[in-house]
C-alpha cells in the first residue's frame, strides 16, 4: 500500500524536477544569447567606425600624394621649359658662331690664295735676279757657292788643321789616360793565383816493396792500371815514389786516386784495379760539382743549375796554352764585373758572361764544333738569360759586339790570357798533338778507345774484338800509322800498339 502511494508520487516529482531544470535552463540561455548578440552588435559598430576612420585617413593620405605629385610633376615642368630655352639660346649662340668661323674661313682662304700669288712673284722675281747676277759674274748659283766655300776653306785650312789636331790629341790623351786608370782598378782588385799545368804528376809511396805489388807478376798490374786509365804509370829509381803522366787532367786525377786508394788498400791487383778505378771516376765526378759550386761562390754567381755547375768544375782539369780554363774563368769574371763597376755597366751579367764564357770547352773534346757555339748551345739548354749569352758569345769576336758587357767581357779575356807568365804555347801544342794522336786512331771502326802515351812516343788502341779480328788488327796498326805520317807532324817516330783483348766472365754460386 505504501509503495503503491510513494512510486508515484516519487515518478511525479521527478517529472515536475525535470520539467522545472528544463524552463530554467532556457531562460539562462535566452539570457545569454541577448548578452552575446548585445556585444557583437557593440563590436561590429565599433569596428565600423574604426574602418570610417581609416579610410577616411587613407583618403587624406592619398590626396597628400597627389598633391605631392602634382607639385613635382609642377616642378619639373618648369625646370624643363627653362632648359629648353637654355637650349634653344645655346643653339642660337652656335649658329652665331658658326657663322663667324665660315667667314673668318673665307677670309683666310682668300689670304691664302693673295700669299701664293705674291710668293710666286717673289719667287720670279728672285729668279730674274739670280739668272742677272749668273750673266755678271759667268758663274752658276752651284759654282759659286762652292768656289766661296772653297776660297774659305783656303784661307782658314791651316787653323782648322791645328785646331782639329789639338782636340784629337787632347781627347785621346784623355781617353787613353782614362782607359789606364779603369784598367789598373780592375786588374787591382782582382788577384787570383795562376799555376802552370804539369802532365807529370807524382804519387808517395810509404815504402820501396810497394813498387813491386804496383807493377805485378810479369807487368800484369801496371799495365792492366795503365789500361783502365790511359795513363802511363812510371816506376823508377826515384825512391819512395812513382809517377802518372798524361796530357788528360782527368785522366790523370782519377788515377792518382785510384793508386793511392789501392796503396792504403794493400791488395793489388787487376780486379781490384779495376774496382778501385771505378770507384775513383764516381768520386772525382761528386768532387768535380764540388769544385765548381765552389768557383761560382768565389766569384758571386749563385743561380746556377748543378747540372751547368758539374760543368764548370770539369773546366779545372782543362787548360789553354798552359793556362787553367777555371782559374782563367774566375779571373775574367772578377776584371769584367770590376771593369763594369768603373763604367757603369751591368757587372752582375759581366760576372756571370765572365765566368761562363769558356764553358764550352768542357765538352769541345766529345762534341764538334768550337767552344764558343758549344758554349751557347749549353746555356741555352740551360735557360741562361740572353743578355748574358750575348755578353759571352763574342769573346773571341766570331759574334758582332751586341752590348757594352760583350766588349767588357772579350777585354777582360784578353788581360787574362795576355799578361805575362799566364799561358805558355809550348805546352798548348804539345797537347794538342796528343790529343790529335787519339782523335785519329778512333776514328777508324771498331776502335773503342786509344791513349797517348809516352810523350805521344806510343799509341795504345784498344779494339772490340767482336768486330776486329786479329788479322785486321794488324792492317788497323798499318792504316793508322799511314794517317798520322800524312796529317801530322812529329819528331822521331810513333809507337801504335793495337790492343785486342776476349774476356769471358762467370759467376760460382
Amino acid at each position: 500500500m505504501f509503495f503503491s502511494v510513494i512510486f508515484p508520487t516519487g515518478i511525479l516529482l521527478f517529472l515536475l524536477g525535470f520539467l522545472l531544470g528544463y524552463w530554467a535552463r532556457r531562460i539562462v540561455a535566452k539570457k545569454k544569447i541577448g548578452t552575446l548578440e548585445e556585444r557583437v552588435k557593440r563590436q561590429i559598430e565599433e569596428a565600423k567606425k574604426k574602418s570610417q576612420e581609416i579610410l577616411n585617413s587613407a583618403q587624406e593620405k592619398a590626396r597628400e600624394i597627389v598633391n605631392q605629385a602634382r607639385e613635382k610633376e609642377e616642378e619639373r615642368r618648369r625646370e624643363l621649359i627653362k632648359t629648353e630655352r637654355l637650349l634653344l639660346k645655346k643653339e642660337a649662340t652656335l649658329d652665331q658662331k658658326f657663322q663667324n668661323l665660315e667667314k673668318r674661313e673665307a677670309e683666310f682662304k682668300r689670304k691664302v690664295i693673295e700669299l701664293k700669288r705674291k710668293q710666286q712673284a717673289i719667287d720670279e722675281l728672285k729668279e730674274k735676279i739670280t739668272k742677272k747676277l749668273e750673266q755678271i759674274s759667268q758663274f752658276s748659283k752651284e759654282q759659286a757657292k762652292n768656289e766661296l766655300f772653297k776660297q774659305i776653306e783656303k784661307e782658314n785650312q791651316k787653323e782648322i788643321l791645328e785646331r782639329l789636331h789639338k782636340l784629337e790629341s787632347q781627347g785621346w790623351e784623355q781617353f787613353e789616360q782614362r782607359a789606364k786608370e779603369i784598367l789598373a782598378t780592375a786588374i787591382q782588385k782582382c788577384a787570383v793565383s795562376q799555376v802552370q799545368e804539369l802532365t807529370l804528376l807524382p804519387v808517395n809511396l810509404p815504402s820501396e816493396e810497394i813498387k813491386g805489388r804496383i807493377i805485378g807478376k810479369e807487368g800484369r798490374n801496371i799495365r792492366t792500371f795503365e789500361k783502365l786509365t790511359g795513363v802511363e804509370l812510371i816506376v823508377d829509381e826515384t825512391p819512395n815514389v812513382v809517377f802518372l803522366s798524361s796530357f788528360n787532367p782527368i785522366k790523370r786525377e782519377i788515377a792518382k786516386i785510384a793508386l793511392e786508394k789501392l796503396i792504403l788498400d794493400g791488395r793489388i791487383q787487376p780486379a781490384r784495379i779495376e774496382e778501385f778505378v771505378k770507384r775513383a771516376e764516381k768520386e772525382l765526378s761528386q768532387e768535380i760539382k764540388k769544385i765548381g759550386e765552389k768557383a761560382a761562390l768565389e766569384v758571386g754567381v749563385f743561380d746556377l743549375p748543378p747540372k751547368l755547375l758539374q760543368l764548370l768544375g770539369r773546366l779545372k782539369f782543362r787548360t789553354s796554352y798552359g793556362q787553367n780554363v777555371l782559374t782563367h774563368s774566375m779571373e775574367v769574371a772578377l776584371l769584367a764585373s770590376n771593369l763594369a763597376y768603373e763604367i757603369g755597366a751591368d757587372a752582375g751579367v759581366c760576372k756571370k758572361a765572365g765566368l761562363l764564357h769558356d764553358i764550352g770547352k768542357a765538352i769541345d773534346m766529345e762534341v764538334e764544333g768550337s767552344h764558343v757555339d758549344i758554349g751557347i748551345k749549353i746555356l741555352e739548354r740551360f735557360n741562361i738569360e740572353p743578355e748574358v749569352i750575348k755578353a759571352m758569345k763574342s769573346h773571341h769576336e766570331d759574334y758582332p759586339y751586341e752590348s757594352l758587357e760583350a766588349i767588357l767581357v772579350q777585354v777582360a779575356d784578353q788581360i787574362s790570357g795576355a799578361r805575362p807568365g799566364a799561358r805558355k804555347d809550348t805546352v798548348e801544342n804539345y797537347l794538342k798533338r796528343l790529343s790529335e794522336l787519339e782523335n785519329i786512331a778512333t776514328s777508324f771502326s771498331g776502335v773503342e778507345k786509344a791513349w797517348a802515351l809516352q810523350a805521344g812516343r806510343e799509341l795504345w788502341v784498344f779494339v772490340k774484338p767482336d768486330e776486329v779480328s786479329d788479322l785486321e788488327a794488324k792492317k788497323l796498326a798499318k792504316e793508322i800509322a799511314t794517317q798520322i805520317e800524312r796529317e801530322l807532324k812529329y819528331p822521331g817516330e810513333i809507337k801504335i800498339d793495337v790492343i785486342r783483348e776476349t774476356r769471358v766472365i762467370e759467376y760460382a754460386r
